[in-house]
């Protein structure tokens, strides 16, 4: 108790003196305040560093970026795209970027721009103190005239500008680009510094880094330039898109020689390399687009589509962005094959247009002004088919005027049609120097695809005339009713229900009753034809028989039918008989998949244009073929049998039935429809279709390594003339793509799956057949043979000829048996005997 009061007054004593000590230091400093200036103004002084630290804080460094952050900095970088030989095909990009290492750049294009930017860079800390001094100066005197004033800025500085807080124009940014560049200058190496400068410093023509910059000026490689094209580059960063400009050209070359002069006052260049520099002219090629071998638009924008869906677009949808995660594409692109499809395609559309006439303008531009020229270029429309261009007209008279184009450029054109007006974006071609005449884009189009069966690998697509024009893509987004080329669906389920290829069927007046409100409904085959007595239902699918086919649906079910038209993805169909002659809308791409799993025998594989997708760091993070392969990555064999990949796709027919509809389509190229095609001499297999109207025309068949499929029509669907037939307009697409790749089409027939028998019949009568061969002129051949399953062949009918013929046989053989002492056997040996005759081939 003792001792705690003694603790409490000394507490008490130390609080006393305190307070006494504070009263004397405020004595004495209100006293100092009275007595002395000085003490006055240095605490004002003190007071103003706080305040000032403070907004600096509040203003700058409270929002100031890490300049760690440029560790790990990953820029902005285009998808590069492939095909399926490796070689780039395309990219997609907005901003031309490439990155390079800097042990890349070579040294008089760093040495340009360290004269032209930032000559102390390798000594100074991130600031360039008498730089800065002149521009404060240069700010001060053009303060609110409105000009903005020289930068002053390090490379340094401008690393900081360009990646971490912008371009704006303030006093509060050159104060954070100051902090960043001493803070940047603590964090990377010199030569790191000037890399990230050199790959994202903005030069015009939508082009960041130098890399880009060369080739979009010179088009060439940084280590291709010379001095004089590096010296240019390096007057960019000051106004990039002045100086590129044919105006600004004497601007730009006194610009480069000043660069040039800095860089032999600082010893790097010699005088004499220097002056022959300044005597050379820019040398600036034309802008222009990135040119790759493929013109594969459609197929490169079903890619872009199908990316950005999982990917995203910009950078803010994540880091593997179609536009800034510089991704690297491999495709299924086949560019010989695409070429081929599209000179196939546009050929076909070109020909059908023939002595049409021009049918009106591709697009309409405002001419009344002078921005006929930036509106045509903003118009995005072009075509890339021989020597033609696309052009405004600027103005007419009579049967000639002038045309404009996106390069500023102007041509007579001549022999004018009536219709056209000024304002009107048409196709032209030269006619001679100076003069040009209208082409017409063709009004029809169509779209076609061409597939690897047994993998789903899209290798072409071509969507319309030209993907320049519009990127709407007829092979993916065109619905269009397919016609006969859904007969081999219905077949296929007639086959699962029964029926065979030599099962009769009547080619006769079918009607249906479809209630009191529609009354009855009669179908009639192609051309309003009646029917022609019973038939195979080979017979009926080499010649398309309407009315065959829908008795066939309407026997087998409906029902049944649209259900194995949606198992091989074409369509989700009522069960309507009209479906069966193909009413039901699809697509082309729907159709040649749904096709090559009749070629892969009754197995799909999805359609896919994307083989893999690699990041930025090689990663693969998208892969077309997803399938696990469970031990194939262990460290070391266990004994167990060798792993392997489940097959690849979906069995979405019984292979027999496969095989059976793709036996009876060869003969559609043979006998059919197609017969345009039999005389390429391939084993092909393929149907023709042609809608009501007609408005539509397909062609849909291939070999067993490649499928392609084509339809032609009009956008809005109208007749295309009575004369209009898949087998005269689709096919001969088909022919000419076989015809440029002939190469490509291997001579090797259809394999036959297990559980299929070969038997011999009459091709008329379905009947089976014991003597004869099939003759090599199959095309007129009498005796066939045909596929059937196990069972369903047509049965043997016992003719007295016959039964003596094989009688002797056996005879012959029990002769020869007790010739070699060996007694007659039990009844058995009798049936064994007969079973050995017919296993030699006796029964087909």
């Amino acid at each position: 108790m003792v001792e705690e009061t003694s603790q409490q007054s000394r507490f008490k004593l130390l609080r006393k003196d305190g307070f006494a000590r504070w009263q004397a230091l405020s004595t004495w400093y209100r006293t100092k305040w009275r007595e002395s200036r000085l003490f006055r103004l240095g605490n004002y002084l003190a007071a103003a560093v706080l305040v000032g630290w403070f907004v600096l804080w509040v203003a700058v460094l409270r929002t100031l970026p890490s300049a760690d952050s440029l560790l790990t900095y990953q820029p902005p970088l285009p998808t590069m795209v492939r095909g399926n030989d490796g070689e780039i095909v395309s990219s997609y990009a907005r901003e031309r970027r490439v990155q390079l290492r800097f042990v890349d750049f070579p040294e008089p294009l760093i040495n340009a721009y360290l004269a032209a930017e930032d000559k102390t860079f390798w000594t100074h800390g991130g600031i360039d103190f008498f730089g800065l001094a002149g521009a404060v100066a240069d700010y001060a005197l053009k303060f609110g005239s409105g000009e903005r004033a020289r930068g002053g800025s390090t490379i340094t500085q401008q690393v900081a500008k360009n990646i971490l807080i912008g371009d704006e124009y303030s006093i509060s940014r050159k104060l954070k680009e100051m902090i960043l560049a001493r803070r940047i200058e603590g964090v990377l190496e010199k030569q790191q510094i000037l890399e990230l400068y050199l790959n994202e410093i903005p030069l015009g023509r939508q082009s960041f880094g130098v890399q880009a910059a060369s080739r979009a000026y010179f088009d060439k490689d940084v280590g291709e330039l010379q001095l004089h094209e590096a010296a240019f580059l390096a007057i960019l960063p000051k106004a990039p898109e002045r100086y590129g400009r044919a105006k600004y050209e004497s601007m730009a070359i006194e610009r480069r020689n000043w660069v040039l002069d800095q860089m032999v006052s600082n010893g790097w260049a010699t005088p004499q390399a220097a002056a022959a520099a300044q005597a050379m002219p820019l040398g600036l090629k034309p802008r222009r687009a990135e040119n790759y071998t493929a013109d594969a638009g459609y197929f490169l924008e079903e890619v872009r589509r199908q990316l950005i869906s999982k990917f995203g677009e910009k950078a803010e949808n994540g880091p593997n962005s179609v536009y800034a995660g510089g991704l690297w594409v491999r495709t299924s692109l086949d560019t010989q094959l695409q070429t081929a499809a599209q000179n196939s395609l546009r050929t076909a559309l070109l020909r059908y247009s023939g002595g049409r006439g021009w049918h009106g303008p591709i697009a309409r531009v405002d001419v009344s002004g002078d921005r006929w020229q930036t509106e045509l270029i903003t118009s995005n429309i072009s075509v890339n088919y021989q020597n033609w261009r696309v052009g405004v007209l600027l103005s007419r008279s009579g049967s000639s005027g002038k045309i404009g184009f996106s390069d500023g450029t102007t041509a007579d054109l001549v022999s004018l049609p009536d219709k056209i007006r000024p304002g009107d974006i048409t196709a032209v071609a030269p006619l001679n120097a100076g003069t040009y005449a209208v082409r017409t884009i063709p009004e029809v189009s169509g779209g076609m695809v061409v597939e690897d069966p047994q993998s789903g690998r899209v290798l072409a697509m071509q969507g319309g005339f030209d993907a320049r024009l519009g990127s709407f893509n007829r092979a993916t987004q065109a619905n269009r009713q397919p016609g006969s080329t859904i007969k081999p669906f219905v077949y296929a389920t007639a086959l699962d229900n029964g029926l065979t290829p030599a099962s009769t069927v009547v080619d006769g007046t079918f009607c249906v009753y479809q209630g009191a409100a529609l009354g009855e409904k009669c179908f009639r085959n192609f051309g309003n034809e009646g029917g022609s007595g019973s038939h195979t239902m080979r017979w009926g699918l080499e010649q398309s028989r309407n009315l065959m086919t829908v008795r066939v649906a309407n026997d087998v079910g409906m029902d049944k039918v649209v259900r194995t038209i949606k198992q091989v993805g074409i369509g989700d169909y009522e069960a309507y008989l009209s479906m069966a002659l193909g009413a039901g809308d699809t697509t082309v791409l729907k159709m040649v998949n749904g096709y090559a799993a009749l070629a892969n025998q009754g197995r799909q594989h999805k359609a896919s244009l994307v083989d893999y997708v690699q990041d930025r760091n090689g990663k693969v993070i998208l892969r077309a073929d997803s399938r696990r392969c469970d031990g194939c990555s262990m460290p070391q064999w266990d004994g167990k049998p060798m792993p392997r990949f489940k097959p690849a796709g979906k069995q979405v027919m019984d292979p027999r039935t496969a095989y059976q509809v793709v036996h009876m389509l060869e003969g559609v190229v043979v006998r059919g429809t197609a017969v345009t095609l039999r005389d390429l001499n391939l084993p092909l297999f393929g149907k023709t279709g042609t809608t009501s109207g007609p408005t539509n025309v397909w062609f849909v068949g291939g070999s067993p390594d490649i499928i392609a499929g084509v339809y032609i029509g009009y956008d809005q669907p109208r007749s295309l003339g009575g004369y209009a037939q898949g087998g005269r307009i689709a096919a001969p697409v088909f022919k000419q793509l076989v015809q440029e790749t002939r190469g490509r089409w291997k001579d090797i027939p259809f394999r036959v799956p297990e559980g299929v028998r070969m038997v011999k019949i009459d091709r008329v009568s379905g009947k089976r057949v014991f003597g004869g061969t099939p003759e090599n002129d199959v095309a007129k051949a009498s005796v066939i043979w045909e596929a059937f399953k196990p069972d369903t062949e047509p049965k043997r009918t016992a003719r007295e000829g016959e039964m003596t013929a094989k009688q002797a046989v056996i005879d012959a053989l029990r002769r020869a048996r007790a010739a070699r002492g060996i007694a007659d056997g039990p009844a058995e040996d009798a049936a064994v005997e007969q079973d050995f005759l017919e296993e030699q081939g006796g029964i087909y």
